[in-house]
C-alpha cells in the first residue's frame, strides 16, 4: 500500500518541455499466490498490461540559467487483465482500467530552485465499461514539490501531495530525485514517471543496451460487498533491455526480465486501513515470475 500511494504521487507530477506520446505493452508471467501470512492459497495467476499517453507543454520559455517556466498536460491510461485461477474476484479483479488527465505548471523561483506543480483527476475501475463510471471510481490529485537543481545531472526535491484517496482530500509526502550520468556509458536513477533505475552502454548510434531495475502499479477505486474498497496493483521488475532510436524522434525498447514480487490485494479506503496496512509484515503478492515489454515512444 505504502510504496504504491508514493508512486500515485510521483505520476501526477511529472512533465518536460518537449511534446510526447507513447505506448507500451508488459506481460506478467503466472505464479502462485501467497495470502497476508505468506502462505500459499493455492491460486495462481498472470497480468497483462497496455498503457499509453501523450504529454503535450502548452507554452514554454527558458531564463538566463536556461531554467523553463512552462505550462502544459499530460493524458494518459493503462488497462490490466488478470488471468487467475483458484482467485475469487473479491481478492482480485480481472480487469482493471485507470485513465487520468493533469494540468501541469513548472517554474524557476530562483537560480538553484524551481516550482512543480499539478491539478488533475482520474477514473480508476475494475471494468472497461465507461458508462458504468460513478464518483466512488474519481480521484482527484493536486500537489507542490520545490526541486533543487544541485548539479547539471541532479535534481531532487520535495513537498506535499493532496488527493481524496480515503475518500475525503489528504495530504501526503512527494518526492522527486533525477540524477542522471551520460556519454557511451549512462547511469539513471528517477523518480518521476515512475521509479527507476538503470545503466546502459551506447553501442551503435542507434542502439544501447541496458540493464534497469523498475516499480510499476494502478489501483481501483470500487464498492465491494457495500463497502469502499482500494485494490492495489503493483510490480517491481529487473530485467535486460535494449533500446532502438529511429531519427530523432521515434524509439523502441524491449524488456526481457523478472517482476521479482507484485503485491495485489484490496483495503478499506479508510485513514485505519492505510495505517494498518503500514504495520503488516506481508501484503497478498504473487511471487516471481517471468516479465517481458515492448514500449514505443515519439518525441513531437
Amino acid at each position: 500500500m505504502k510504496s504504491v500511494l508514493i508512486l500515485l504521487l510521483i505520476t501526477t507530477v511529472n512533465i518536460g518541455t518537449n511534446a510526447q506520446a507513447f505506448l507500451k505493452a508488459e506481460y506478467i508471467g503466472s505464479s502462485s499466490y501467497e495470502d497476508i501470512d505468506n502462505s500459499k492459497t493455492g491460486g495462481k495467476g498472470d497480468a497483462k498490461v497496455i498503457s499509453g499517453g501523450i504529454r503535450i507543454p502548452f507554452s514554454l520559455k527558458m531564463d538566463e540559467n536556461n531554467r523553463p517556466t512552462t505550462w502544459g498536460m499530460t493524458i494518459g491510461g493503462s488497462y490490466t487483465s488478470f488471468t487467475n485461477k483458484n482467485i475469487p474476484t473479491d481478492l482480485c479483479p480481472s480487469e482493471m482500467l485507470n485513465a487520468q488527465i493533469s494540468l501541469l505548471h513548472m517554474r524557476p523561483v530562483s537560480k538553484n530552485w524551481s516550482l512543480l506543480a499539478s491539478l488533475g483527476a482520474g477514473a480508476y475501475t475494475a471494468h472497461a465499461d465507461i458508462s458504468r463510471i460513478k464518483m466512488k471510481n474519481i480521484l482527484a490529485h493536486g500537489g507542490a514539490i520545490f526541486i533543487w537543481h544541485l548539479k547539471d545531472n541532479l535534481d531532487i526535491g520535495g513537498g506535499l501531495a493532496l488527493n481524496n484517496s480515503f475518500g475525503y482530500p489528504m495530504a501526503f509526502p512527494a518526492l522527486y530525485l533525477d540524477w542522471r550520468l551520460g556519454g557511451r556509458y549512462e547511469v539513471k536513477v528517477s523518480m518521476m514517471n515512475a521509479v527507476e533505475i538503470s545503466a546502459g552502454m551506447q553501442v551503435h548510434e542507434n542502439i544501447k543496451l541496458g540493464i534497469i531495475g523498475e516499480m510499476n502499479g494502478s489501483m481501483v477505486l470500487e464498492e465491494v460487498n457495500g463497502e469502499d474498497m482500494m485494490f492495489t496493483h503493483q510490480y517491481m521488475v529487473a530485467g535486460f533491455r535494449p533500446e532502438f532510436t529511429f531519427g530523432k524522434s521515434l524509439s523502441l525498447s524491449l524488456t526481457a526480465g523478472v517482476s521479482a514480487i507484485r503485491p495485489a490485494y484490496y483495503t478499506k479506503r479508510t485513514l485505519k486501513s492505510f495505517f494498518k496496512a503500514m504495520d503488516r509484515e506481508h501484503d497478498p503478492e504473487f511471487k516471481a515470475a517471468p516479465y517481458a515489454s515492448l514500449a514505443l515512444a515519439y518525441k513531437f
